[in-house]
């Protein structure tokens, strides 16, 4: 199964840092069983929802975010992601948060977003190694069922 990790970050899509998220979060997935890319879009609203919007219209059945997702004003990741989703998926997102409870004390931080549209599902990750790390040991080994659940013809469930 294809998978397009989205890394949303102004001072990487500037080339004036280097992407260590998306890589990690790449090869994690394709632990999983996904062949997986790495895009690049600067923080906002309009770029985050642009490309999901295009990774849907292209049928990309999962959109895995990193970045945009904490306090910072720019970091507006989930707001673009509700503008694009019809189904929530709170599952996944109160699960990575509630993992992170004990060991890391800024992943209450994280404002993530999970959900469906059409027959791809978006994830929002953190922008950090270890965020991604820890968020996809969590729901990762979910993400190939719940992708295969909504490539399927849905009367036979």
């Amino acid at each position: 199964m294809r998978a397009v990790v989205l890394t949303v970050s102004d001072r990487v899509s500037a080339g004036e840092a280097i992407d260590a998220s998306g890589p990690a979060a790449a090869a994690l997935l394709e632990g999983f069983g996904f062949s997986a890319s790495v895009e690049v879009v600067p923080d906002g609203v309009e770029s985050v929802a642009g490309f999901l919007r295009g990774a849907v219209a292209e049928g990309v059945p999962l959109v895995v975010t990193t970045g945009g997702t904490g306090f910072a004003p720019r970091d507006v990741t989930p707001e673009a992601t509700r503008l694009v989703i019809e189904r929530p998926a709170p599952g996944l997102v109160e699960a990575m948060r509630s993992a992170t409870f004990g060991s890391n004390p800024h992943g209450m931080l994280s404002r993530g977003e999970a959900g469906i549209i059409k027959s791809t599902l978006i994830v929002n990750l953190p922008g950090s190694v270890r965020g991604v790390e820890e968020s996809l040991g969590v729901i990762g080994p979910a993400l190939s069922h719940g992708v295969a659940l909504l490539l399927s013809d849905e009367t036979k469930h």
